[in-house]
Protein backbone atom coordinates (compact mmCIF):
# COMPACT_ATOMS: atom_id res chain seq x y z
CA UNK A 1 0.00 0.00 0.00
CA UNK A 2 1.13 3.55 -1.08
CA UNK A 3 0.64 6.00 1.73
CA UNK A 4 1.48 8.84 -1.07
CA UNK A 5 -1.17 7.07 -3.16
CA UNK A 6 -3.98 6.98 -0.34
CA UNK A 7 -3.14 11.01 0.26
CA UNK A 8 -3.17 11.65 -3.22
CA UNK A 9 -6.47 9.62 -3.32
CA UNK A 10 -8.23 11.83 -0.42
CA UNK A 11 -6.51 15.54 -1.42
CA UNK A 12 -8.66 14.59 -5.02
CA UNK A 13 -12.02 13.88 -3.45
CA UNK A 14 -11.31 16.67 -1.01
CA UNK A 15 -10.92 18.99 -4.15
CA UNK A 16 -13.63 17.54 -6.03
CA UNK A 17 -16.33 17.79 -3.01
CA UNK A 18 -15.33 21.43 -2.98
CA UNK A 19 -15.85 21.99 -6.39
CA UNK A 20 -19.26 20.44 -6.43
CA UNK A 21 -20.36 22.59 -3.77
CA UNK A 22 -19.35 25.82 -4.95
CA UNK A 23 -20.73 25.04 -8.53
CA UNK A 24 -24.17 23.22 -6.17
CA UNK A 25 -24.21 26.49 -4.49
CA UNK A 26 -24.18 28.56 -8.02
CA UNK A 27 -26.48 26.31 -10.10
CA UNK A 28 -29.96 25.66 -10.06
CA UNK A 29 -33.26 27.44 -11.60
CA UNK A 30 -31.45 30.60 -9.98
CA UNK A 31 -28.07 31.30 -10.76
CA UNK A 32 -26.00 33.11 -8.05
CA UNK A 33 -22.36 34.37 -8.75
CA UNK A 34 -19.85 33.09 -6.57
CA UNK A 35 -19.03 36.17 -5.12
CA UNK A 36 -22.74 36.41 -3.91
CA UNK A 37 -22.32 33.41 -2.48
CA UNK A 38 -19.27 34.04 -0.93
CA UNK A 39 -20.85 37.70 0.52
CA UNK A 40 -23.70 35.58 1.88
CA UNK A 41 -21.92 32.42 3.28
CA UNK A 42 -19.59 35.18 5.28
CA UNK A 43 -22.74 36.80 6.50
CA UNK A 44 -23.05 39.76 4.32
CA UNK A 45 -25.23 39.98 0.74
CA UNK A 46 -27.76 42.31 0.26
CA UNK A 47 -30.46 39.96 -1.95
CA UNK A 48 -32.64 38.52 0.49
CA UNK A 49 -33.80 36.08 -2.04
CA UNK A 50 -30.91 34.87 -2.85
CA UNK A 51 -30.15 34.52 1.00
CA UNK A 52 -32.86 32.23 1.50
CA UNK A 53 -31.87 29.99 -1.57
CA UNK A 54 -28.23 29.17 -0.37
CA UNK A 55 -28.71 29.44 3.48
CA UNK A 56 -32.21 27.30 3.70
CA UNK A 57 -32.54 25.46 0.03
CA UNK A 58 -29.29 24.40 -1.27
CA UNK A 59 -26.83 24.91 1.73
CA UNK A 60 -28.98 22.03 3.47
CA UNK A 61 -29.36 19.93 0.52
CA UNK A 62 -25.62 19.78 0.04
CA UNK A 63 -24.76 18.67 3.26
CA UNK A 64 -27.65 16.30 3.35
CA UNK A 65 -25.90 15.14 0.15
CA UNK A 66 -22.41 14.70 1.75
CA UNK A 67 -23.72 12.87 4.88
CA UNK A 68 -26.28 10.52 3.09
CA UNK A 69 -23.60 9.99 0.14
CA UNK A 70 -21.34 8.70 3.35
CA UNK A 71 -22.96 7.02 5.15
CA UNK A 72 -25.00 4.97 2.17
CA UNK A 73 -21.06 4.05 1.15
CA UNK A 74 -19.97 2.93 3.98
CA UNK A 75 -23.23 0.92 4.54
CA UNK A 76 -22.02 -0.96 1.77
CA UNK A 77 -18.57 -1.77 2.63
CA UNK A 78 -19.18 -2.99 5.75
CA UNK A 79 -22.52 -5.75 4.10
CA UNK A 80 -19.25 -6.27 0.80
CA UNK A 81 -17.11 -7.26 4.12
CA UNK A 82 -19.43 -9.14 5.99
CA UNK A 83 -20.28 -10.98 3.04
CA UNK A 84 -16.93 -11.37 2.18
CA UNK A 85 -18.56 -10.37 -1.64
CA UNK A 86 -18.02 -7.47 -3.43
CA UNK A 87 -21.24 -7.18 -5.45
CA UNK A 88 -23.64 -6.40 -2.49
CA UNK A 89 -24.93 -3.49 -0.79
CA UNK A 90 -28.07 -1.94 0.50
CA UNK A 91 -30.04 -1.39 -2.50
CA UNK A 92 -29.17 -4.66 -4.47
CA UNK A 93 -29.80 -6.61 -1.52
CA UNK A 94 -33.00 -5.00 -1.05
CA UNK A 95 -32.53 -3.52 2.70
CA UNK A 96 -33.30 -0.02 1.51
CA UNK A 97 -36.69 -0.96 -0.30
CA UNK A 98 -37.68 -2.61 2.82
CA UNK A 99 -36.73 0.48 5.15
CA UNK A 100 -38.82 2.67 2.57
CA UNK A 101 -41.69 -0.19 2.94
CA UNK A 102 -41.79 0.20 6.45
CA UNK A 103 -41.60 4.39 6.74
CA UNK A 104 -44.18 4.47 4.21
CA UNK A 105 -46.26 2.21 6.31
CA UNK A 106 -45.21 3.90 9.62
CA UNK A 107 -46.23 7.69 7.65
CA UNK A 108 -49.73 6.33 6.71
CA UNK A 109 -50.48 5.33 9.93
CA UNK A 110 -49.42 7.88 11.82
CA UNK A 111 -50.88 10.66 9.36
CA UNK A 112 -54.25 8.36 9.16
CA UNK A 113 -54.35 8.77 13.26
CA UNK A 114 -53.24 12.74 12.84
CA UNK A 115 -49.98 12.68 14.11
CA UNK A 116 -46.97 13.84 12.47
CA UNK A 117 -44.21 11.81 12.79
CA UNK A 118 -40.34 13.30 13.93
CA UNK A 119 -36.81 12.30 12.27
CA UNK A 120 -36.29 9.80 14.78
CA UNK A 121 -39.62 8.11 14.35
CA UNK A 122 -39.04 7.90 10.78
CA UNK A 123 -35.45 5.85 10.87
CA UNK A 124 -36.85 4.04 13.59
CA UNK A 125 -39.31 2.86 11.53
CA UNK A 126 -36.67 2.58 8.58
CA UNK A 127 -33.98 0.55 11.11
CA UNK A 128 -36.83 -2.04 11.74
CA UNK A 129 -37.84 -2.57 8.09
CA UNK A 130 -34.06 -3.26 7.15
CA UNK A 131 -33.64 -5.46 9.90
CA UNK A 132 -36.53 -7.53 8.33
CA UNK A 133 -35.09 -7.38 4.84
CA UNK A 134 -31.16 -8.77 5.85
CA UNK A 135 -32.93 -11.34 7.84
CA UNK A 136 -34.45 -12.75 5.24
CA UNK A 137 -31.01 -12.35 3.15
CA UNK A 138 -29.23 -13.48 6.29
CA UNK A 139 -31.17 -17.05 6.05
CA UNK A 140 -30.40 -17.85 2.38
CA UNK A 141 -26.84 -16.74 2.96
CA UNK A 142 -26.82 -19.50 5.19
CA UNK A 143 -29.18 -22.52 3.24
CA UNK A 144 -27.01 -20.90 -0.44
CA UNK A 145 -23.48 -20.10 -0.87
CA UNK A 146 -23.64 -18.89 -4.26
CA UNK A 147 -23.49 -14.85 -4.39
CA UNK A 148 -25.35 -15.04 -7.63
CA UNK A 149 -28.40 -16.84 -5.79
CA UNK A 150 -27.94 -14.46 -2.83
CA UNK A 151 -28.17 -11.34 -5.24
CA UNK A 152 -30.95 -12.70 -6.69
CA UNK A 153 -32.75 -13.39 -3.63
CA UNK A 154 -31.85 -9.79 -2.20
CA UNK A 155 -32.96 -8.02 -5.87
CA UNK A 156 -36.33 -10.27 -5.61
CA UNK A 157 -36.89 -8.80 -1.50
CA UNK A 158 -36.67 -5.30 -2.90
CA UNK A 159 -39.29 -5.84 -5.80
CA UNK A 160 -41.98 -7.11 -3.31
CA UNK A 161 -40.56 -4.14 -0.83
CA UNK A 162 -40.95 -1.53 -3.54
CA UNK A 163 -44.49 -3.25 -5.13
CA UNK A 164 -46.13 -3.24 -1.59
CA UNK A 165 -44.82 0.38 -0.73
CA UNK A 166 -45.88 1.64 -4.51
CA UNK A 167 -49.58 0.13 -4.10
CA UNK A 168 -49.68 1.57 -0.62
CA UNK A 169 -48.59 5.21 -1.65
CA UNK A 170 -50.73 4.66 -4.90
CA UNK A 171 -53.90 3.88 -3.32
CA UNK A 172 -53.41 6.67 -0.31
CA UNK A 173 -55.90 9.59 -0.14
CA UNK A 174 -54.48 12.16 2.11
CA UNK A 175 -52.90 14.35 -0.28
CA UNK A 176 -49.44 13.81 1.86
CA UNK A 177 -49.33 10.89 1.82
CA UNK A 178 -49.77 10.76 -2.06
CA UNK A 179 -46.97 13.05 -2.18
CA UNK A 180 -44.76 10.68 -0.62
CA UNK A 181 -44.44 9.46 -4.31
CA UNK A 182 -41.29 11.46 -5.20
CA UNK A 183 -39.70 10.51 -2.12
CA UNK A 184 -40.29 7.04 -2.87
CA UNK A 185 -38.35 7.67 -6.18
CA UNK A 186 -35.08 9.16 -4.21
CA UNK A 187 -34.67 12.46 -3.65
CA UNK A 188 -32.89 15.32 -1.49
CA UNK A 189 -35.64 18.02 -1.85
CA UNK A 190 -37.31 19.73 1.17
CA UNK A 191 -33.92 19.39 3.80
CA UNK A 192 -33.91 21.64 6.80
CA UNK A 193 -30.71 22.39 9.40
CA UNK A 194 -32.99 20.18 11.63
CA UNK A 195 -32.76 17.27 9.64
CA UNK A 196 -29.13 17.80 8.37
CA UNK A 197 -28.31 17.64 12.13
CA UNK A 198 -30.52 14.77 13.37
CA UNK A 199 -28.72 12.28 10.13
CA UNK A 200 -25.18 13.80 10.86
CA UNK A 201 -25.88 12.85 14.86
CA UNK A 202 -26.84 9.42 14.10
CA UNK A 203 -24.50 8.93 10.70
CA UNK A 204 -21.40 10.50 12.83
CA UNK A 205 -21.88 7.68 15.75
CA UNK A 206 -21.90 4.76 12.94
CA UNK A 207 -18.81 6.46 11.60
CA UNK A 208 -17.32 6.38 15.07
CA UNK A 209 -18.22 3.04 15.80
CA UNK A 210 -16.52 1.83 12.24
CA UNK A 211 -13.59 3.44 13.22
CA UNK A 212 -13.42 2.12 16.24
CA UNK A 213 -13.72 -1.78 14.63
CA UNK A 214 -10.80 -1.36 11.92
CA UNK A 215 -8.31 -3.69 13.50
CA UNK A 216 -11.19 -6.52 14.12
CA UNK A 217 -12.31 -5.78 10.23
CA UNK A 218 -9.34 -6.16 8.94
CA UNK A 219 -9.08 -9.55 10.67
CA UNK A 220 -12.04 -10.47 9.67
CA UNK A 221 -10.77 -9.87 6.12
CA UNK A 222 -8.39 -12.45 6.12
CA UNK A 223 -10.72 -15.17 7.45
CA UNK A 224 -12.93 -15.89 10.62
CA UNK A 225 -10.22 -18.53 11.35
CA UNK A 226 -7.33 -16.05 11.45
CA UNK A 227 -9.69 -13.54 13.13
CA UNK A 228 -10.55 -15.52 15.57
CA UNK A 229 -6.69 -16.51 16.20
CA UNK A 230 -6.07 -13.22 16.55
CA UNK A 231 -8.41 -12.35 19.63
CA UNK A 232 -11.45 -11.56 17.70
CA UNK A 233 -15.05 -11.57 18.79
CA UNK A 234 -16.60 -12.79 15.37
CA UNK A 235 -20.03 -13.35 16.47
CA UNK A 236 -20.00 -10.04 17.97
CA UNK A 237 -18.30 -8.49 15.02
CA UNK A 238 -20.46 -9.78 12.32
CA UNK A 239 -23.51 -8.42 14.42
CA UNK A 240 -22.09 -5.06 14.68
CA UNK A 241 -21.26 -4.97 10.92
CA UNK A 242 -25.26 -5.84 9.80
CA UNK A 243 -26.31 -3.29 13.19
CA UNK A 244 -24.10 -0.10 11.90
CA UNK A 245 -24.92 -1.29 7.98
CA UNK A 246 -28.11 -1.46 8.54
CA UNK A 247 -29.04 1.81 10.63
CA UNK A 248 -26.84 4.09 7.41
CA UNK A 249 -29.24 2.47 5.15
CA UNK A 250 -31.79 2.92 7.19
CA UNK A 251 -31.10 7.00 7.42
CA UNK A 252 -30.48 7.17 4.02
CA UNK A 253 -34.22 5.72 2.81
CA UNK A 254 -35.73 7.98 6.05
CA UNK A 255 -34.36 11.09 4.65
CA UNK A 256 -34.17 10.98 1.06
CA UNK A 257 -36.07 7.38 0.15
CA UNK A 258 -34.19 4.63 -1.72
CA UNK A 259 -30.83 5.63 -3.42
CA UNK A 260 -29.62 2.80 -6.14
CA UNK A 261 -25.85 1.61 -6.42
CA UNK A 262 -24.11 4.60 -4.56
CA UNK A 263 -23.32 1.76 -1.92
CA UNK A 264 -22.52 -1.22 -4.23
CA UNK A 265 -20.49 1.50 -6.65
CA UNK A 266 -18.53 3.45 -4.89
CA UNK A 267 -16.27 0.68 -2.46
CA UNK A 268 -15.88 -0.50 -5.38
CA UNK A 269 -13.92 3.08 -6.99
CA UNK A 270 -12.19 3.26 -3.91
CA UNK A 271 -10.13 0.24 -3.99
CA UNK A 272 -9.96 0.74 -7.29
CA UNK A 273 -8.56 4.46 -6.34
CA UNK A 274 -6.30 3.60 -3.59
CA UNK A 275 -4.89 0.11 -4.61
CA UNK A 276 -6.10 -1.20 -1.39
CA UNK A 277 -8.54 -3.24 1.01
CA UNK A 278 -7.40 -1.34 4.75
CA UNK A 279 -10.23 -0.47 6.36
CA UNK A 280 -8.08 2.02 7.97
CA UNK A 281 -7.97 3.86 4.56
CA UNK A 282 -11.14 2.34 2.83
CA UNK A 283 -13.82 3.47 5.90
CA UNK A 284 -12.78 7.31 5.20
CA UNK A 285 -12.69 6.87 2.05
CA UNK A 286 -15.91 4.93 0.94
CA UNK A 287 -16.93 7.95 3.01
CA UNK A 288 -15.25 10.55 1.13
CA UNK A 289 -16.68 9.05 -2.21
CA UNK A 290 -19.92 8.50 -1.46
CA UNK A 291 -20.08 12.30 -0.63
CA UNK A 292 -18.44 13.25 -4.28
CA UNK A 293 -20.96 10.98 -6.00
CA UNK A 294 -23.96 11.69 -4.38
CA UNK A 295 -22.85 15.43 -4.64
CA UNK A 296 -22.31 14.91 -8.07
CA UNK A 297 -25.50 12.98 -8.48
CA UNK A 298 -27.50 15.37 -6.72
CA UNK A 299 -26.34 18.45 -8.72
CA UNK A 300 -27.67 16.67 -12.35
CA UNK A 301 -30.90 15.67 -10.59
CA UNK A 302 -31.98 18.99 -9.70
CA UNK A 303 -29.94 21.21 -12.29
CA UNK A 304 -29.48 19.90 -16.09
CA UNK A 305 -33.24 19.77 -16.48
CA UNK A 306 -34.20 22.81 -14.02
CA UNK A 307 -36.39 24.28 -12.99
CA UNK A 308 -37.86 20.14 -13.56
CA UNK A 309 -36.26 17.54 -11.01
CA UNK A 310 -35.90 13.78 -11.59
CA UNK A 311 -35.01 11.33 -9.22
CA UNK A 312 -32.08 11.08 -7.38
CA UNK A 313 -32.25 7.35 -8.07
CA UNK A 314 -32.58 7.63 -11.54
CA UNK A 315 -29.22 9.41 -11.94
CA UNK A 316 -26.78 6.53 -9.47
CA UNK A 317 -27.94 4.35 -11.90
CA UNK A 318 -27.15 5.74 -15.36
CA UNK A 319 -23.75 6.70 -13.43
CA UNK A 320 -23.18 3.51 -11.56
CA UNK A 321 -24.73 1.01 -13.34
CA UNK A 322 -21.63 0.37 -15.89
CA UNK A 323 -19.43 0.06 -12.95
CA UNK A 324 -21.63 -2.76 -10.96
CA UNK A 325 -21.53 -4.12 -14.71
CA UNK A 326 -17.58 -3.67 -14.94
CA UNK A 327 -17.30 -5.51 -11.30
CA UNK A 328 -19.71 -8.43 -12.84
CA UNK A 329 -17.53 -8.89 -15.64
CA UNK A 330 -14.36 -8.43 -14.03
CA UNK A 331 -15.41 -11.25 -11.08
CA UNK A 332 -16.89 -13.52 -13.72
CA UNK A 333 -13.64 -13.20 -15.95
CA UNK A 334 -11.40 -13.58 -13.26
CA UNK A 335 -8.84 -11.27 -14.31
CA UNK A 336 -9.33 -9.27 -11.30
CA UNK A 337 -11.33 -7.29 -9.21
CA UNK A 338 -11.63 -6.64 -5.54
Amino acid sequence: MSKARCIACFAVLTVLLLILTAISLMTGSVSISIGEVIDILGGGGTDEMSRNIIMSIRLPRIATAIVLGGALSLSGYLLQTFFNNPIVGPYVLGVSSGAKLSVALALIYSLSKGVVMNSFLMVFAAFCGSMISMGFVLLVSVRVRSAGVLVVCGIMIGYICSAITDFVVTFADDSNIVNLHNWSMGSLSGMNREKVLIMSIIVGICLIVAFFMVKPIGAYRLGESYARNMGVNVTLLRVILILLASLLAACVTAFAGPVSFVGIAVPHLMRLMSKTSSPMVMIPLCFLGGAVVMGLCDMIARSVFAPVEVSISSVTAVLLVPVVLMMLLKKKSGTGGV
